[in-house]
């Protein structure tokens, strides 16, 4: 059974830093992907970052500089480190895990969310 679980949203202030984490387990992918998702009310859906088993990470262009997608292997944690937020940052934050085929990630399993909230 793959289990995915966010942690380490919260509450800042415009310029602060927040560093989520995601434990998912279960999966058995041989090659994978994994990613962070955020929602906020009245917007679409948008994936913000994304890593595969071979190492290579997307940043969406709003977050390029300010946040950074990085995975532990030894203890299979996902992190994402958000510096400089901004108010247009606060969401909820999802984690995924998938499978990678290609540069599309497919049979994605999502986390529950992590709420972020930046104030200005």
């Amino acid at each position: 059974q793959v289990q995915v679980m966010e942690s380490g949203g919260g509450s800042v202030q415009a310029g602060g830093s927040l560093r989520l984490s995601c434990a998912a387990s279960g999966y058995t992918y041989t090659t994978y992907c994994m990613g962070w998702f955020r929602r906020s009310p009245g917007k679409e859906r948008e994936a913000v970052a994304s890593i595969g088993s071979d190492g290579r990470t997307r940043h969406v262009d709003s977050v390029k500089g300010r946040f950074t997608i990085s995975k532990d292997y030894v203890n299979n944690t996902l992190y994402l480190q958000m510096n400089s937020l901004k108010p247009e940052d606060t969401a909820t934050y999802y984690c995924t895990v998938g499978r990678l085929v290609g540069v599309s990630c497919k049979d994605e399993y999502w986390g529950p969310g992590t709420q972020a909230t930046v104030s200005s």
